[in-house]
């Protein structure tokens, strides 16, 4: 009994830390078999969401929902571009995907967009049960995208004007999005600029 009852701690841990999210791969490492996990999956102690991923049954939704189980399932991807920006409230990005980025190469499903990227910590915000670029690096990595200008521009004037990006910042990591990048975001301060002016 006292077994059971350690194993259900472990993967509580867990779950409660990825909004009541959990892999396979983490309920065999606090102690589940496959055939355990098959059984609190049909008893309903667990709701299967996908191949290899639970969350806890009656888990409260949120509005996050979409963006935990996403990162849960890459294991260690870090939310970016379109869906960072939906996070940090800049711009009017409607995205269609989930956009992960990811230390390595790896075929996801179609509903998730993967970028390969070597983020460090200054780049990334914690949000408990996700992870999510910081709005300097999300505005960055949109640079360097297929975003129209005009959205560009909308979500840099957005974190400028209320002060969550400084200009000064962005100029100085310009080079890191290369020569089209820095020419989309020349162009996104100019406006805001202009903007000021008026």
């Amino acid at each position: 009994m006292a077994d059971r009852i350690d194993l259900r701690r472990r993967l509580q841990a867990v779950a409660f830390r990825q909004a009541g999210y959990f892999t396979a791969s983490q309920a065999i490492e606090a102690g589940y078999s496959h055939q355990a996990q098959k059984y609190h999956s049909d008893r309903g102690n667990w709701t299967r969401i996908d191949r290899g991923l639970y969350r806890m049954a009656e888990w409260p939704s949120s509005v996050d929902d979409a963006f935990v189980r996403w990162a849960v399932w890459s294991g260690n991807g870090i939310l970016s571009h379109h869906s960072a920006a939906l996070v940090h409230d800049m711009g009017d990005l409607d995205p269609r995907h989930v956009h992960l980025s990811v230390s390595t190469s790896r075929k996801g499903p179609e509903q998730v967009v993967m970028h390969v990227s070597d983020l460090n910590d200054d780049d990334v915000d914690d949000r408990g049960a996700f992870r999510v670029t910081s709005p300097t690096r999300t505005i960055l990595d949109l640079a360097g995208s297929d975003v129209g200008q005009e959205q560009l521009d909308q979500v840099v004037a957005e974190a400028a004007d209320r002060q969550i990006v400084r200009e000064s910042v962005i100029r100085i990591r310009m080079d890191d999005v290369g020569d089209r990048g820095a020419l989309r975001l020349e162009r996104a301060l100019a406006n805001v600029k202009a903007r000021r002016a008026i």
